[in-house]
């Protein structure tokens, strides 16, 4: 593999294209180190909307060059998070009953149940936070005091929630996690008008990738940006169905989240442009999914969840992030769900068959990867150089 394109459809995080390109940096680097290679990382370039930098990864007897694209969605989590605290809250919970409403609780125990705890675990958790609030609040009450002792009992529950909960509610991403559901339901009923500007984007951006020269067009999408990769690709195969002629694409979700909407009720377009992309003969379809990892739907058989049993299940890649990780580094995020989801497109520790820097810049096809394992590592020798196969 000489010349790539790759695109990334960034997942539900609040990191700019400038971000989201120091990470990848870091990651390569590492990926340089396990692998001894040379990764050079240019800076970024392109327009705002749909920004790219050039990556150059080199051995002893071999070179790629990929021209890697960012569509990233941070301006639409902003404004998620612009509201009041109050105000994020009632629009979570409105979230919430909507997805339940749309019958995604059911489908999500149903395909994949730690998905199903994962969607549960933050209205819980508030909901407790808030009856413990008004406990608190309303103690003399219950007590049968006089009400002059609200004085007192009212500032404390303000107090409870703001300086005892919410510090910790921050550090597991409560509330961003119900901005996520926000935007999952719009997601489905494409009914946000800001998303939707942000998709008329990343179509723009996907075509100019497309019309790169290549060897290979590598279409990923992390968690959440699964939903925009097949809304983005989607779109622009219903518009331009001739646009992949002679194009080699593989379509890779890490950690996909594609069901989160997809199972919704409201997701007709989505699910039947998930359809058209599984279905097209020059799309070649992977996952990257992790036993450890509870954001996304675990061995869930995406085509068949899609309603769509006679479609070929896309091949499966396992991700170990304990096997990725030296024991001090994995002992320190373990608990952190959020963390060890955003470990695909992560640096690794160690040598692993899979590397999301070496499947972005190395010099194989990213549909190899579905073949390394343990006992089939990626052929790069011990010096970088790259053994035939």
């Amino acid at each position: 593999m000489k010349k790539r394109v790759a695109v990334l459809f960034c997942g539900f995080e609040p990191l700019d294209s400038e971000a989201q390109r120091i990470r990848f940096q870091r990651a390569s680097a590492q990926t340089a180190t396990q692998w001894n290679c040379k990764i050079e990382t240019g800076a970024l370039s392109g327009s705002l909307a749909h920004p790219y930098f050039d990556v150059v990864a080199s051995g002893p007897n071999w070179r790629t060059e990929t021209r890697f694209y960012l569509l990233e969605h941070s301006s639409v989590i902003a404004a998620l998070r612009e509201p009041s605290l109050p105000s994020q809250i009632a629009r979570g919970f409105g979230a919430f009953l909507g997805v339940i409403a749309e019958g995604g609780l059911t489908r999500y125990f149903r395909w994949a149940w730690r998905f199903g705890l994962f969607f549960l675990f933050p209205f819980l958790l508030m909901l407790l936070a808030l009856t413990a609030t008004a406990g608190i609040g309303f103690a003399p009450l219950y007590a049968e005091l006089s009400p002059l002792h609200l004085l007192w009992s009212l500032p404390a529950a303000y107090a409870f929630f703001r300086y005892v909960f919410l510090p910790r509610a921050e550090r597991l991403h409560t509330m961003l996690l119900f901005s996520n559901w926000r935007l999952a339901l719009a997601m489905a009923r494409q009914n946000d008008e800001r998303a939707n500007r942000r998709l008329k984007d990343f179509e723009s951006g996907l075509l100019e990738a497309l019309s790169q020269p290549a060897d290979e067009y590598l279409l990923a999408s992390h968690s959440m940006g699964s939903n925009w990769a097949v809304h983005t690709l989607g779109t622009v195969l219903e518009q331009k169905p001739d646009v992949l002629s002679g194009k080699k694409v593989t379509f890779a979700t890490f950690g996909g989240a594609l069901l989160q909407c997809a199972l919704l009720r409201s997701a007709k377009n989505l699910r039947s442009r998930a359809e058209l992309i599984l279905k097209h003969p020059n799309v070649s379809s992977l996952e990257v999914q992790c036993l450890t990892d509870p954001v996304h739907f675990y061995k869930a058989p995406v085509a068949r969840a899609l309603g769509l049993p006679d479609v070929e299940q896309p091949p499966m890649v396992q991700m170990r992030v304990k096997r990725l990780l030296t024991p001090d580094h994995y002992r320190r995020i373990k608990y952190d769900i959020l963390r060890i989801h955003r470990q695909y497109v992560m640096g690794t520790d160690i040598r692993a068959p899979y590397d999301f820097g070496l499947m972005v810049a190395g010099p194989f096809p990213a549909a190899d990867f579905a073949k390394f394992d343990y006992e089939a590592m990626p052929p790069i020798g011990p010096e970088g150089q790259l053994h035939e196969r």
